[in-house]
């Protein structure tokens, strides 16, 4: 599969690197570049009409239209095109309103070249993706207290595997950890992203730690 990708990024030395180191790797190939959220848009709708795309790799502090504004733009637009987060900041605050924002992965700048390309063919695919030191500062933010909200309709179980995937658990981990078949931990997900009306797995990260759900499992 050959994957078509936009890069976004204001810094033009980052973005030049980031385009040639990719269109190195044979199953990737960079459509176009963008210098800030506007761009990105505008690059994505033309790539969308033409030979289509697959992944838009996009930075988040960019002047004017920002990488978060710009990914809930994207998704508004296109619902299925996957957003992947390539940024310095791993704060909490960032993290979260990317997740919240539609973006399926968010890496730091400090990703290697074969981090970066297995997220984009994992984002293509379907799935969610967080580096290491993401997935850290996430749990650094489960371990503090929360006051919880937890939404009218979600069983204590389903609860449960909402706490799991924040913690980055695969659904083999959580079977394994509730004692219970992987084609339950399926069914458990199918219906709470089902109830909180959730596309994937980075919504369902954002969705925990918004609601206070992000704490150690019972």
């Amino acid at each position: 599969m050959n994957i078509r990708i936009v890069i976004a990024d204001d810094q033009t030395a980052v973005r030049e690197a980031l385009a040639t180191m990719l269109d190195l790797i044979p199953d990737i190939t960079v459509v176009a570049t963008a210098s800030d959220g506007a761009a990105a848009v505008a690059e994505v709708q033309t790539a969308m009409q033409t030979a289509g795309l697959d992944v838009v790799l996009m930075d988040l502090r960019m002047p004017g239209t920002d990488g978060i504004e710009a990914t809930r733009i994207l998704k508004g637009l296109f619902p299925d095109l996957p957003v992947v987060v390539l940024t310095t900041f791993s704060d909490e605050r960032s993290i979260l309103d990317a997740l919240g924002a539609g973006a399926r992965g968010y890496l730091t700048k400090d990703a290697g070249r074969v981090e970066i390309a297995a997220a984009l063919r994992a984002a293509a695919a379907g799935q969610a993706v967080l580096n290491p030191q993401v997935q850290a500062r996430l749990l650094q933010v489960v371990e503090a207290p929360r006051t919880q909200q937890i939404p009218a309709g979600l069983t204590p179980r389903e609860v449960d595997v909402f706490r799991a995937i924040a913690a980055g658990l695969s659904n083999r981990e959580i079977a394994q950890q509730m004692f219970v078949s992987e084609a339950t931990v399926k069914t458990h997900i199918n219906h709470l992203f089902a109830k909180a009306q959730l596309r994937d797995r980075a919504q369902a990260v954002h969705f925990a730690f918004t609601h206070g759900l992000a704490t150690p499992m019972r």
